[in-house]
């Protein structure tokens, strides 16, 4: 059942919510700004069925029929708005699903709730399409934009709405949740903590994809032999990793937090707060042949592929450039 006592982090948004339900100061539009799988959507559910709750509390009841409809997602005065192209929310969507029906009062509710997911598709011309409405909007509407980067939108709507972003959890509490409410053993709930850097829903995708262990058993199986392999092999190695284009970002994160691994047991000699514990004997013996320069140029050298290759740029050509520096170091 929907609460905010179940979510893991992001409290100061929570106390945020609650006190603005609490005083009577909701605003007419929201941006819920955080990466994808940090909780934009539960957390803008949470914040309707609290607006909506028929108990009038700063948590949804879960009980009255208010909070049952919204669980169910047959809440009339809960909008989720929809979009048929994949990469983009032009003007006819919003026209269709906000402009032209926010004018209609709650059918039920003290609130009409509009919540936006993937806000930042939204074209130029959808954008001041809705700028109109959040200007004058009815007393009774509000309006929940939900972004991976606000930026892209117009200034003249983030000016016009209240800001939450949602900042990365801690891996502890990530560890925690994984153990305690999923049944996650403890290395694995580590492993998927470090690779989440933050994001629970990551986190929780991680724990429970086979696919994930197949891409970190390649990645490890790369950086245990790459340095005895020849150039014919890497190339090979480069066309058996394009089959992870979609996950490329986990295969290159499994490397980097191997060698953060491989640089913080060089300089400590501990394996306490190593993440891949099952691969410190490989490390051990990196560690002896690397150095230190080596290892951050490795680390440099994977910012830099991340970056390449969000900016389209040839994707065998990155990387067997990443590739042949971490053989050379």
């Amino acid at each position: 059942m929907g609460s905010f006592k179940n979510v893991v982090g992001h409290k100061d948004v929570i106390r945020y919510i609650q006190n603005a339900v609490k005083e009577d100061k909701v605003s007419h539009a929201y941006i819920i700004n955080g990466e994808k799988g940090s909780g934009k959507k539960m957390l803008a559910k949470l914040f309707a069925m609290t607006l909506l709750c028929e108990n009038g509390n700063q948590d949804p009841c879960n009980t009255c029929h208010s909070c049952i409809q919204a669980e169910s997602g047959n809440h009339p005065d809960i909008i989720m708005l929809t979009h048929e192209k994949g990469n983009s929310i032009g003007v006819d969507d919003i026209r269709e699903q906000i402009n032209n029906t926010i004018d209609i009062k709650p059918y039920q509710g003290a609130y009409k709730v509009y919540i936006v997911p993937q806000a930042d598709l939204m074209t130029v011309q959808a954008q001041n399409a809705l700028l109109k409405t959040i200007e004058e909007p009815p007393e009774y509407a509000v309006i929940m934009l939900l972004t991976e980067n606000a930026d892209t939108l117009l200034a003249t709507i983030n000016s016009r709405c209240v800001m939450l972003k949602l900042r990365n959890i801690k891996d502890t509490l990530i560890r925690k949740y994984l153990m305690e409410r999923l049944g996650i053993p403890d290395y694995k709930a580590d492993i998927c903590a470090a690779f989440a850097q933050g994001n629970m829903g990551k986190a929780i995708m991680l724990a429970n994809s086979e696919h994930f262990n197949e891409i970190r058993e390649d990645a490890l199986h790369l950086l245990q032999n790459i340095h005895d392999m020849e150039l014919e092999e890497i190339i090979q190695m480069v066309s058996e990793v394009t089959a992870y284009k979609i996950e490329i970002t986990d295969f290159l994160d499994i490397i980097q937090i191997w060698y953060r691994d491989v640089l913080l047991y060089k300089a400590t000699k501990e394996t306490e707060k190593v993440v891949l514990k099952d691969q410190i004997n490989y490390m051990k013996e990196q560690a002896r042949k690397s150095s230190y320069e080596g290892i951050e140029l490795i680390l440099k050298s994977l910012e830099k592929a991340k970056r390449r290759l969000d900016a389209n740029v040839n994707f065998d050509l990155v990387m067997e450039l990443l590739f042949l520096t971490i053989k050379e170091n």
